[in-house]
């Protein structure tokens, strides 16, 4: 079996996988939401600095925000990261991203990953794609 052989597999497995998100972005969320809340309530000091470290991390600066967006996107691609890359699109759609941008970004991703980024870019794409929709 070929890399691209076990990336396909992979992705077709999960894509028949009915215990898997319907979408890459929002139900991905959705399925977060509440043991996120539960673990925010109890150890509220640690959201409270990752929420500051991620403030002063996307703040406009040299590198402007939609920048930073699509940077932290691309990561959360590499480290896939579901969860991740259903808030980092969600982001990156709220920065003013493009459709093409994003895709352009994404085939870094590709050319850097191999075959796992042929799997979780287009996871990726659909992600961004539902919230550009909003």
């Amino acid at each position: 079996m070929t890399v691209s052989d076990a990336a396909h597999s992979s992705h077709d497995h999960a894509a028949s996988d009915t215990s898997k998100p319907t979408s890459y972005g929002k139900d991905v969320q959705q399925e977060l939401r509440e043991p996120a809340t539960a673990l925010r309530q109890a150890i509220p000091e640690v959201y409270q600095g990752f929420k500051s470290l991620s403030a002063a991390a996307f703040a406009e600066g040299e590198v402007n925000r939609k920048t930073k967006e699509l940077i932290a996107f691309a990561l959360a691609v590499s480290s896939q990261c579901d969860g991740c890359i259903a808030s980092h699109a969600r982001s990156v759609a709220q920065a003013g991203a493009t459709e093409t941008e994003v895709a352009e970004m994404l085939g870094i991703c590709i050319q850097m990953m191999g075959g796992p980024g042929t799997v979780y870019a287009p996871r990726a794409f659909a992600a961004f794609r539902e919230y550009a929709a909003d």
